[in-house]
C-alpha cells in the first residue's frame, strides 16, 4: 500500500499484548494507532509502549481508523464489530466471531451489506506448513477420515486460565473453530454433527459428516494438566494416513501472515477470502449445532 492502514484494537489482555498490539505495530502495511479495552489502565499501558493513543470509547476507536482488531470475548467483539462494518471499517475477527448464532449471522450480514474486507483469526491456517499440507492434501484425494485431538490445561493456569468467557463456554467455542476448521479443511465441509457429549470432566467428543460422505472425530478439553498440551489432526484414505505436522511457526508470524493477506485485500479492494468472516459464520453454525447435539 502506499499508506500504512490505520488499525484500531479493540482489547488488551493477553492475547492483544502478545500478538496483536506488536504484530501490528511492526507490520510494514499497518500502523497501530487507537486502543480501547474495558480496562482503561491497560489500554493506557498497551498504547504506551507502542506509540499509539487510546480512546474513551468503542465508537471513538471506530471514527479514528481503516480497521479494527478484536481480541475480545465473542459477545463483545459481535456488538461492536457490527457497527464498525457499518461505518465501512474493515475487520480482523477473534473466533468465535460471535456468542451466538444470531448474532454471528448479523455480523456477516453487516461484512456483506457495507463490502468491507475481514479475516478470522484461525492461526494455525495462516502458519506456511499448514498451507502447504493442505494443497497436497486436496491433490491427493481420497480422504475417507480423520480426528483432531486437542487436549490442554489451559483452563488450570497460564494466561487464559482467568477469561470467564472461557470458563462459561469452554473448548467448544475456544478450541473447536480450530479443529473443525482443520477438520473442514482436510475432509471437506463439515455437513452434519452425528454425535456430540460433553463429559462431566469437560472433555468433548464429537463426530462429524463431511461432503462427499468423509467422517471424522473432534476431542477437546481445557482441563487437562498435560505438559505439552496436544493439537493434533489426523486424516486416513486411500493413500495411508497423514498428520498435519506442526513445524513451529509462532502466532506472532502467523499473525504477520494474516496481516500481509489483509493489507493485500485492503488495497485490492477485494472482500473474499477463505478465511473471512463467511468462514467464521460456517463454524459458528457448527458450533451452535454440537452444543444442541449435546444437549449443552
Amino acid at each position: 500500500m502506499d499508506e500504512q492502514l490505520r488499525v484500531g484494537l479493540i482489547g488488551a489482555g493477553p492475547w492483544a499484548t502478545t500478538v496483536h498490539a506488536p504484530v501490528i505495530a511492526e507490520h510494514p502495511g499497518t500502523r497501530l494507532t487507537t486502543i480501547w479495552a474495558r480496562r482503561a489502565e491497560a489500554a493506557a499501558e498497551l498504547a504506551e509502549a507502542h506509540d499509539a493513543t487510546t480512546a474513551g470509547t468503542p465508537d471513538e476507536l471506530i471514527a479514528d481508523v481503516d480497521a479494527v482488531a478484536f481480541a475480545v470475548p465473542p459477545e463483545v467483539q459481535a456488538e461492536i464489530a457490527v457497527r464498525a462494518a457499518e461505518q465501512g471499517k474493515h475487520l480482523i475477527l477473534e473466533k468465535p466471531i460471535a456468542a451466538t448464532l444470531q448474532d454471528a449471522e448479523r455480523l456477516a450480514d453487516a461484512v456483506k451489506a457495507n463490502d468491507v474486507a475481514s479475516l478470522v483469526v484461525l492461526t494455525k491456517r495462516y502458519a506456511p506448513e499448514t498451507r502447504e499440507q493442505l494443497a497436497q492434501l486436496e491433490q491427493q484425494g481420497g480422504w475417507v477420515g480423520g480426528s483432531a485431538r486437542w487436549l490442554t490445561g489451559a483452563l488450570l493456569g497460564g494466561p487464559y486460565s482467568q477469561s470467564p468467557w472461557r470458563h462459561e463456554r469452554g473448548p467448544l467455542d475456544d478450541i473447536g473453530p480450530h479443529a473443525f476448521d482443520l477438520l473442514d479443511a482436510t475432509l471437506g465441509t463439515i455437513t452434519d454433527v452425528v454425535a456430540a457429549d460433553e463429559s462431566e470432566h469437560g472433555l468433548w467428543q464429537i463426530v462429524f459428516r463431511h461432503e462427499g460422505g468423509a467422517t471424522s472425530v473432534a476431542t477437546m478439553t481445557m482441563k487437562l494438566p498435560l505438559e505439552p498440551s496436544i493439537a493434533e489432526v489426523i486424516v486416513y484414505g486411500e493413500h495411508g494416513h497423514r498428520v498435519l505436522a506442526d513445524r513451529g511457526t509462532t502466532a506472532q508470524q502467523a499473525f504477520t501472515n494474516l496481516l500481509d493477506d489483509f493489507v493485500a485485500m485492503v488495497d485490492s479492494g477485494t472482500t473474499e477470502h477463505p478465511l473471512d468472516v463467511r468462514r467464521g459464520l460456517h463454524l459458528q453454525r457448527v458450533i451452535d449445532l454440537a452444543r444442541r447435539k449435546a444437549g449443552a
